[in-house]
């Protein structure tokens, strides 16, 4: 896995990208179009973002269940705006037990038309909301283009969805959501983001209001890497979702749905990596930490195992997730480069000196080379590994924080902001038309992100028309 060298990403981006998903044992390529297969050291990976995002979700009263892979056609088309912005992507189930169905049924590409069937059967009253439910698992969108990860057929998430008596608790659930979104990628994933409202192009297919969290990416590409979504009355009135309110005055239940999915990890990939392989962020790493005995021959191999026995017995007990890697048909350097492939925080080495003087080489990965190494004593070590954590977590975002502020810019007009984003992003004021929205597509190739929430005081004026505007708007190319 780590002999062959990994093309860098000032050679080519895609294809680094690519082949280190391969090389890190994250995924594989499945044999069916556009799917992958999530490999134990990729899905413990996910385990470790669903398992934050689970308990954030439970803290503030929302709870898990299922509903079914497969969804009545007629669904769909009971939201008008739904069904156009899903149907190129549908995949469609014709037949099943040997004959052909009655009804064709869709492979779910999102749930908001079945999870929406099902609330208008169980919401009769003021008293049965809000109704606030999770759904764990995967769906399927036919994609022309797949990468693993970014864009797949078939990918995995979670999908909130939830019903609400009054538009302003509907508001805010979308907001709450985005801000443990939010919590998420700057405490667990180390990934600056910036929220916001999507435009009216750009907003999930159904509803009233988009917002999301947009990430850099190291080739200054942005990566849509969260959605909240406000659907007002749209799916309510569509799937009949009506209750009694407590003047016993029948209205339409207000509705959002909000998802993270394994793109994330793609996100991750994109932003922490570098030629040697993945950078991990030690929070979600699967491996913390892994313990590299160095040793010649059997008699040393006896002294060095000794400490290193004790070593990973300290350091496991510290809760530190480790790994002890006592092959002994590959080369110590071949241990090294294998690690670094797969993002590992901190590789501890011992050899027969480090026995000798009481210490032990630290290597943190996101410094590789001479750099990152610092030699310790081995007293302590469980603190000085948990410290080094930290501080490789706390420098993964900083250097992303940075990097993404340093690409951004303020073009001075529309010339200038086509440039701009050939390679980097545009913050510009915009009258929020269609027309403008779609100039910019269609001259630089570049989208309208999200509307940030936190704008400048001041009004301006549209980088592409010259009209008055209230707000900017990010403007980049994208995944």
């Amino acid at each position: 896995m780590a002999e062959d060298k990994l093309t860098t990403r000032a050679e080519d981006f895609s294809e680094w990208y690519n082949q280190l998903v391969i090389k890190s044992d994250l995924a594989d390529y499945a044999p069916v179009r556009g799917c992958m297969v999530v490999k134990p050291y990729g899905w413990a990976l996910w385990e470790n973002i669903t398992s934050w995002l689970d308990k954030e979700f439970k803290a503030t009263g929302h709870v898990n269940a299922a509903f079914p892979t497969l969804i009545p056609m007629s669904f769909f088309e009971k939201e008008k705006d739904h069904v156009e912005g899903f149907a190129p992507e549908l995949a469609v189930v014709t037949h099943g037990g040997g004959v052909e169905l009655e009804e064709k049924l869709a492979v779910r590409p999102t749930s908001e038309t079945i999870i929406g069937h099902m609330y208008s059967k169980w919401v009769k009253s003021w008293r049965d909301l809000p109704i606030l439910i999770v759904q764990w698992g995967s769906v399927l969108r036919w994609e022309l283009r797949t990468k693993l990860f970014l864009r797949t057929a078939e990918f995995y998430w979670h999908e909130g969805h939830t019903a609400h008596s009054s538009a302003e608790e509907a508001k805010e659930e979308m907001y709450r959501i985005l801000d443990i979104y939010e919590r998420f990628c700057l405490e667990e994933a180390a990934l600056p983001i910036i929220k916001g409202t999507k435009s009216e192009t750009e907003r999930f297919a159904g509803a009233h209001t988009t917002t999301s969290i947009e990430a850099m990416m190291w080739d200054k590409r942005a990566l849509q890497s969260g959605t909240s979504h406000y659907f007002s009355t749209n799916f309510a009135k569509a799937f009949e979702i009506q209750f009694l309110n407590k003047d016993n005055v029948l209205q339409y239940a207000e509705t959002t749905s909000w998802a993270i999915s394994s793109r994330i990890i793609g996100a991750m990939i994109m932003v922490h990596g570098d030629d040697q392989g993945l950078v991990l962020p030690p929070r979600l790493a699967p491996v913390q930490a892994v313990l590299v005995p160095i040793y010649k021959n059997d008699a040393e191999k006896a002294k060095v195992m000794e400490v290193a026995d004790r070593i990973f017995m300290e350091l496991k007990a510290a809760g530190i997730r480790l790994k002890m890697d006592d092959r002994d048909n590959v080369s110590s350097g071949f241990k090294f480069n294998d690690w670094e492939m797969r993002g590992v925080p901190v590789r501890v080495e011992i050899g027969p000196k480090d026995v000798e003087k009481g210490s032990v080489a630290l290597a943190r990965r996101d410094k590789p080379g001479r750099e990152g190494k610092t030699f310790v004593p081995q007293a302590g070590l469980d603190s000085a590994v948990s410290g080094l954590l930290v501080e490789i977590q706390d420098s993964l975002l900083k250097r992303a924080t940075e990097y993404r502020d340093a690409n951004i810019h303020d073009p001075k007009d529309y010339e200038e902001l086509k440039k701009v984003v050939q390679d980097g992003w545009a913050f510009s004021y915009w009258c929020e038309s269609r027309e403008c929205e779609t100039k910019v597509k269609e001259d630089a190739k570049a989208t309208t992100r999200n509307i940030p929430f936190n704008q400048p005081e001041t009004e301006g004026t549209c980088i592409v028309c010259g009209k008055p505007s209230k707000r900017k708007v990010y403007f980049a190319k994208s995944y």
